[in-house]
């Protein structure tokens, strides 16, 4: 099985320069507001991929 740790180094990397720059209330907001994001690309997909199999 291929792994693709390069991508798990870089968010931990990211989440860690987050932390330092920013304080408890904007991590909060800012990962609340990434995880609306995740959820939006998720249903436009979703969507995409429907119309695509209907039309």
């Amino acid at each position: 099985m291929k792994t693709n740790c390069s991508n798990l180094y870089i968010l931990s990397t990211i989440a860690c320069q987050l932390a330092d720059c920013l304080d408890e209330q904007q991590l909060e907001t800012l990962s609340a507001d990434l995880t609306v994001l995740g959820y939006m690309i998720e249903s436009l997909m979703a969507h995409n991929t429907s119309c695509k199999n209907d039309c």
